[in-house]
């Protein structure tokens, strides 16, 4: 490398530090996964607080563009009846700021030199996520039309959720900062898991749509729904729904064909016929992804470990360095030694 090239570099550098050692960050690549991570969080919090508006935008208009893959035509049949709609207004209510708050949570200077608000901060985002994710269940029976997989994997995922959360909250109310960090990162990450999810059903839709084939189940009240009850247009696009009319069962389905270049209802199938599937993927991604972050971070990991010692021989605690729930004290694994020179 070449002296202008070295001085480039070391230029570029020094202005990098200059953006983000102001808030906490030592590394320029934990800063640029904080920045592209939590700002893909935030950017799509923001994007989705209009959905606030439930009537006027999340179940009103808005809802019956078929482009849009968040809230197809006829998902809000559900949505507005029962206890259906009691866990989707409880979910979209505190999911929504659980997500924009947790953002602070992982900003170094604000955990370092704020911690009272780093702590008011943490308990806010784990009561928001506690109601979120009881409402979420609430309504898993019905979204995107309760497909078997569906249901499977929003219930793994809560659960996944709220697992990571506790281990979370245990291991703090024990100073055990290091695996607080980690289990903190799991439950976000699962959660996140969401957006991915957003991504590969965008992608998804048109390709089964293009390729053909591929059909489901709606149910005809359902389906009059999205045409505003009209019996008329529900008998001459789906005439096996004519039995319903006439009063007969009123869970009576039909099949539906999957394609966004079709009709209202064959749009919201292909919207949502891919999301338990494409949930299942973005899970196992974010899981993976994660875990291999976490492996790659033994650093910080380390550091960590040794303030929780530290912080815990101060408050008192028996086994400092492992008061928390660690692997060298419910696993086989050799008891960790501070680093004194920490």
């Amino acid at each position: 490398m070449s002296t202008l090239e070295k001085s480039a570099e070391g230029g570029f550098s020094r202005a990098a530090r200059k953006i983000y050692n102001p808030i906490g960050f030592s590394k320029g690549y934990n800063f640029v996964l904080w920045f592209i991570f939590s700002g893909a969080l935030m950017g799509f919090t923001l994007a989705r607080l209009p959905f606030l508006n439930f009537y006027g935008f999340f179940c009103g208009p808005a809802a019956r563009v078929p482009i849009d893959l968040h809230t197809p035509p006829g998902e809000c049949f559900y949505y507005l009846q029962g206890h259906t709609k009691v866990g989707i207004l409880l979910h979209l209510a505190t999911i929504l700021p659980a997500s924009f708050l947790v953002c602070f949570q992982f900003v170094p200077i604000i955990r370092h030199r704020l911690r009272i608000f780093h702590r008011i901060n943490g308990y806010l985002v784990i009561l928001l996520s506690l109601v979120s994710t009881a409402g979420a269940f609430m309504l898993v029976r019905h979204a995107f039309d309760g497909e078997p997989e569906t249901q499977i994997f929003l219930t793994l995922l809560g659960i996944m959720f709220l697992i990571a959360t506790a281990m979370a909250y245990i291991n703090i109310k024990r100073l055990q900062i290091e695996q607080h960090r980690a289990w903190m990162l799991r439950a976000w990450f699962y959660a996140a898991s969401i957006i991915t999810l957003r991504i590969i059903t965008k992608i998804a839709a048109p390709i089964i749509s293009q390729q053909g084939g591929y059909y489901t189940t709606r149910m005809c009240s359902q389906i009059a729904s999205i045409y505003s009850g009209s019996q008329n247009i529900t008998l001459a696009l789906y005439p096996n729904c004519a039995p319903y009319f006439a009063g007969g069962p009123p869970d009576l389905r039909v099949m539906v064909r999957a394609d966004l270049g079709g009709n209202v209802a064959e749009k919201a199938a292909a919207a949502g016929i891919f999301f338990g599937s494409a949930g299942w993927l973005a899970l196992t991604i974010h899981a993976i992804g994660i875990e291999i972050y976490l492996q790659m971070t033994p650093a910080e990991h380390e550091r960590l470990r040794n303030v929780s010692y530290q912080r815990q021989v101060e408050a008192g605690m028996r086994n400092p360095g492992r008061a928390g729930l660690t692997v060298d004290r419910l696993g086989d694994s050799a008891k960790w030694v501070p680093n004194t020179d920490s």
